[in-house]
C-alpha cells in the first residue's frame, strides 16, 4: 500500500477533531488576512477560540443554528437575530465529519472570501496533522516490528503480522540485520539522520529504527555483498564522520536475534576494519575473541605481550602480515633482516614466547588480536 492508502486505511484509527490550539491558529491567520473578528463555534453554539477574547466561552445563536441546521447562514443587518452582528457563519467539515461553524464578522460579500479561505486553511492543517499522526504511528511500528525480533519477544504475533502486512515486509525472504552507531557528539546532528535515511532508501530499506543516543537499526533483504559493502563505503566517505556499520548474518525474519546478535559482535571489530565497516560473515577468529570477558582478556595479555612496548608489538604485527617472513619484514620497515632477527630475539627474552616457533607465534599472534 502505498502511504495515502495507509492513511485512507488508517484514517478510523484518528478520529480528528477541531483542537483549540488548531483553532486559534486558523482565526489569527485570518485575523491577520481581512482585519475582521473570526469566532469558531462548537456544535451545542459555544465559542471555543476567537479573535476577540471576551466571546470566548460565550453562546453564539446564529453560529449554533448553523451547526444545528448544516447550513452556511448569511447575516446582513445587525438587528436580524438578537445579539448577532452581521457576518458568514459556516459549517466545516473533514471527511463528512462537523468540526465547528467558523464565523466572520463584516459585510458578506466583502468577508465571504475570507470564510472560505479559513475553511481551507483548517482543512490543510488537520491533514498536515493526520499526516504526521500517521507518520508517528508508522514508525512507531517499525520500532515495535525490530524491538520484538531482535528481542525474540514476540508477545502478540497477529498485531506483529498486521504491521508487518502494514510496512509491506516479506517475512518469507532472508534478512540481515544492519547496525549504524554514530559517533559522540553526532548523534543529534539532524543531517547525519538524514543522510542514514537516504541511505536506506537506496538499499531500498523500509523498516528501520533509532534506539538512542546514537544507533540505527535496520533490516536489509538477502543482497549482494559486494554491492552492499561498496555502497557501505561510499557512504561512509560522503559522511565525513567516524561511524560503525556492521552486518550480520543472513536469517530468516523470526529469527533475526540471531542476525542481531552476530551483528553486535561484528560491531565489536568496526573500529579496526576498513572504512568502519565490518560483516560478520568476514569473521572467523573474532568470533572466538569476542565471548573473551575483559577480565580473562587482561588476564591472557598480562601472560603474553604487557612487558612489550609499542614499538616491539608493531614489529610482530608487521611479522605476522609478512606470514614471519624476515626478508618481508624487513623489507615493509626498512630494517636489516638481521637487525628484525635481534629484535625478534629481545621479544622471546621479554616475554618468553619465541616469535620464530609457530606454537609460540600463535599465542601472540592472538594477543595482538585481543
Amino acid at each position: 500500500a502505498s502511504f495515502p492508502q495507509l492513511l485512507f486505511q488508517n484514517r478510523r484509527m484518528f478520529k480528528m477533531k477541531l483542537d483549540k490550539s488548531l483553532a486559534f491558529q486558523v482565526v489569527n491567520t485570518i485575523k491577520d488576512t481581512c482585519g475582521q473578528d473570526i469566532n469558531f463555534i462548537d456544535k451545542q453554539g459555544m465559542i471555543f477560540a476567537s479573535t476577540n477574547a471576551d466571546r470566548i466561552g460565550t453562546f453564539h445563536t446564529i453560529g449554533h443554528k448553523a451547526a444545528q441546521t448544516e447550513q452556511t447562514i448569511e447575516v446582513f443587518s445587525d438587528d436580524d437575530f438578537p445579539g448577532t452582528q452581521k457576518g458568514i457563519n459556516m459549517p466545516l467539515y473533514y471527511h463528512g465529519s462537523f468540526l465547528a461553524v467558523i464565523g466572520i464578522t463584516g459585510e458578506p460579500d466583502q468577508v465571504r472570501q475570507y470564510v472560505h479561505l479559513a475553511d481551507r486553511i483548517t482543512h490543510l492543517l488537520i491533514r498536515e496533522k493526520e499526516l504526521n499522526r500517521l507518520s508517528r504511528s508508522l514508525e512507531d511500528k517499525k520500532h515495535f516490528v525490530i524491538d520484538a525480533l531482535i528481542r525474540n519477544e514476540i508477545a502478540d504475533p497477529d498485531y506483529l503480522d498486521t504491521c508487518l502486512s502494514d510496512l509491506q515486509v516479506n517475512p518469507g525472504t532472508k534478512k540481515r540485520l544492519l547496525i549504524i552507531q554514530s559517533p559522540d557528539g553526532h548523534n543529534n546532528s539532524s543531517s547525519l539522520e538524514q543522510k542514514i535515511i537516504g541511505l536506506f532508501g537506496t538499499l531500498g530499506i523500509t523498516l528501520y529504527t533509532f534506539y538512542y543516543p546514537n544507533e540505527y537499526l535496520a533490516v536489509l533483504e538477502n543482497s549482494g555483498k559486494a554491492a552492499l559493502y561498496q555502497i557501505l563505503a561510499d557512504f561512509t566517505a560522503d559522511c565525513g564522520a567516524l561511524l560503525s556499520i556492521a552486518v550480520g548474518k543472513k536469517c530468516q525474519l523470526f529469527q533475526l536475534s540471531l542476525s542481531y546478535q552476530s551483528a553486535l559482535t561484528a560491531l565489536k571489530y568496526c573500529r579496526s576494519s576498513e572504512n568502519g565497516i565490518a560483516f560478520f560473515d568476514d569473521m572467523t577468529l573474532e568470533i572466538l575473541l569476542s565471548s573473551i570477558s575483559e577480565q580473562e582478556k587482561n588476564a591472557y595479555l598480562q601472560k603474553t605481550i604487557s612487558a612489550l612496548s609499542d614499538e616491539e608489538r608493531n614489529l610482530l604485527q608487521t611479522y605476522f602480515e609478512a606470514n614471519m617472513s624476515l626478508l618481508g619484514t624487513s623489507q615493509k620497515l626498512f630494517l636489516h633482516k638481521n637487525t628484525v632477527q635481534y629484535k625478534l630475539n629481545h621479544i622471546y627474552q621479554k616475554c618468553g614466547l619465541n616469535p620464530r616457533v609457530f606454537k609460540d607465534a600463535v599465542l601472540l599472534y592472538l594477543a595482538l588480536q585481543l
